[in-house]
């Protein structure tokens, strides 16, 4: 426990977000929100957005206001931008003023200065993994990301890369279940629609997916829209995928 007198450590404040989140979103965003504040410096707030790159797909996965998640967003649609260069790239890439930026083409700087944002502070760090990011200021003020302010960031983020870290494998884990439950939801489909074809052909479960998988092929649809257009033509209700989250201990968060 700290003496009294004790300023907390940004460390302490990490860990401290940690404990007080409520799951690993919450962590994530209250993360970068004080990133945001912490970065800025002389008592001012930046914009923050984390941007996690895996298998070429790109994706916020923490901010500090809908318009840092929206302006890192413009970079994903337009496929370049500041954010995605440091992260695959693994340096760290400044624009100091949008309106004189060319880098990334008209598109890009346009885009981000139409919400009143001027200057930009890109620094990646290291997952130590298959995934890459990187953590993504953005400020209303021009050159306000001089080597003052660069050098504070790049302090910062050496400092925290390990709840970085932790943070980025929530959002993976949270992708995998994503997946995992996407996967049940279509082997149910699938399942369901075998058993109405056996029903119907009185055949075996293995002529049963034959037939599927024949009218896949012959119709150049995937196994699962053709299992779920026979579901829906007799149920329309469709079916129901029984998935259950871990049961959380009262009084515990998913991010502790």
């Amino acid at each position: 426990m700290l003496p009294a007198d004790s300023a907390p450590t940004t460390i302490d404040q990490i860990q401290n977000l940690i404990l007080e989140s409520a799951d690993f979103e919450d962590f994530l965003n209250e993360l970068a929100r004080f990133s945001a504040h912490q970065m800025a410096g002389d008592g001012d707030d930046a914009l923050c957005g984390i941007t996690l790159l895996r298998q070429r797909k790109a994706v916020t996965i923490g901010w500090s206001s809908d318009v840092a998640r929206e302006v890192d967003e413009i970079q994903y649609t337009l496929a370049q931008g500041p954010c995605l260069t440091a992260a695959k790239e693994e340096r760290e890439v400044h624009v100091p003023d949008l309106l004189e930026e060319d880098r990334w083409g008209p598109d890009y700087a346009s885009a981000v200065a139409s919400y009143g944002l001027r200057s930009v502070l890109s620094l990646p760090f290291n997952l130590e993994g298959e995934a890459k990011a990187a953590i993504n200021l953005y400020s209303e003020a021009p050159y306000k990301f001089d080597e003052r302010a660069a050098a504070r960031a790049r302090e910062y983020t050496r400092e925290v890369s390990q709840a970085l870290r932790l943070g980025v494998r929530f959002a993976l884990h949270a992708d995998s279940a994503k997946n995992l439950r996407a996967a049940m939801e279509s082997r149910t489909i699938i399942d369901v629609a075998v058993g109405i074809v056996m029903a119907q052909s009185r055949c075996s479960q293995e002529d049963a997916v034959r037939i599927l998988t024949d009218a896949s092929s012959n119709r150049n649809v995937k196994l699962r829209d053709v299992a779920k257009s026979l579901v829906d033509s007799v149920d329309a209700a469709g079916t129901l995928t029984h998935f259950e989250e871990p049961v959380q201990e009262p009084g515990r968060s998913r991010a502790g």
